[in-house]
């Protein structure tokens, strides 16, 4: 009896086994059935390309404003595909080092502006004083000289221009005295860009030009290193020079453009739409560029002669008549230089 109890026993289990196993094999068997039936596993989320932006504009500066008008359009007409991440105050570095970022592929889009001049010397037409009257004949400059002889010579050179932005019509600050005629500038150790034609502009002024990267240009001030700076009222508030200086002189001397900037060696590896998405807004977004710098012009006059600078008028006629040196030298020393000069003068009346 107790055999058969064991062999009983044995066969049961043999049973349990036999029946799980086919209950195993029954579930190998459908499991195609799920798989068709959507019960796969989600693939991953496909990544959002991401371009970096940089440019040395402070919060609150027309470059920011700019910027990050730019960014949301691209982004909102691209999302889920690219998005444009944006680094100002020279978080990415400066001018100089941005440009080799680019060339290197390590940045995606930069915004150049007075360097220009210092990597190639046709860019210097924008560092003749006086020579934009206002922003209806820059887009007639953009139009006339930029894209047909300017774009094709940075390309050239290893950047190409996807978009004409703003830096603006700049002004002398410093903590000497008011600058109304040439002859104050004296001697001032004044702070530029490192482009080459501004350093030339300012010596002929009888300025000491000290170049250097716009990210050092507040401590430079406030230790005294240099006694002043020129810049458009968008940069100089939006960076707070006007709390380390006693004076803002509205000079006007230069209109400096900014433009949007891709490496052409590295620019096509990016997917195509992206890239035509990113172009047509880089050049549509002019008119905002425009409009908004027309307002902080107006609105950041009232807000810095309400702070404890000293705000003046120059004398735009004197330093016009002593600007003249710079454009013979531009004009006998540059290649194209007077042509460009011919271009940009041809097209001041132009409706």
């Amino acid at each position: 009896m107790q055999e058969r109890a064991r062999e009983s026993d044995h066969t049961d289990l043999s049973r349990e086994a036999l029946q799980a196993r086919g209950r195993a094999v029954a579930l190998l068997a459908l499991l195609p059935a799920f798989l068709a039936a959507g019960c796969a596993p989600a693939p991953e989320q496909q990544e959002v390309l991401a371009l970096s932006f940089g440019h040395v504009g402070a919060p609150g500066s027309l470059f920011a404003l700019s910027a990050e008008e730019f960014a949301a359009r691209v982004n909102a007409r691209l999302e889920g595909e690219a998005e444009v991440l944006v680094y100002g105050s020279s978080q990415l570095g400066g001018d100089d080092v941005l440009l080799n970022k680019l060339r290197l592929g390590t940045v995606d889009m930069a915004l150049p502006s007075s360097i220009m001049s210092s990597r190639i010397p046709e860019f210097g037409i924008f560092e003749m004083p006086y020579l934009v009257r206002d922003r209806r004949h820059m887009a007639r400059i953009e139009e006339e000289v930029i894209w047909p002889v300017l774009a094709p010579l940075a390309e050239d050179h290893g950047y190409r221009i996807l978009g004409v932005w703003e830096n603006g019509y700049r002004h002398v600050t410093n903590n000497l005295r008011p600058v109304r005629a040439p002859e104050d500038l004296a001697g001032l150790k004044l702070r530029t860009p490192r482009g080459t034609w501004r350093v030339k502009l300012f010596q002929n002024y009888g300025a000491n030009p000290v170049p250097m990267a716009f990210s050092e240009v507040l401590i430079a001030l406030r230790t005294g290193v240099v006694d002043g700076q020129e810049n458009p009222l968008a940069q100089i508030h939006a960076s707070k020079l006007n709390e380390v200086q006693q004076y803002l002189s509205l000079t006007e001397h230069v209109y400096t453009p900014a433009y949007v900037t891709v490496s052409p060696e590295h620019w096509p590896d990016i997917p195509e739409h992206v890239r035509a998405v990113v172009e047509e807004e880089a050049r549509v977004l002019r008119d905002f560029v425009y409009e908004t710098a027309r307002r902080l012009d107006r609105e950041l006059l009232v807000t810095l002669a309400d702070t404890e600078i000293s705000v003046n008028w120059a004398n735009g006629d004197a330093f016009e008549r002593a600007s003249q040196p710079i454009y013979d030298e531009f004009t006998t020393s540059v290649e194209l230089g007077q042509e460009l000069v011919d271009r940009a003068l041809r097209v001041a009346g132009s409706e």
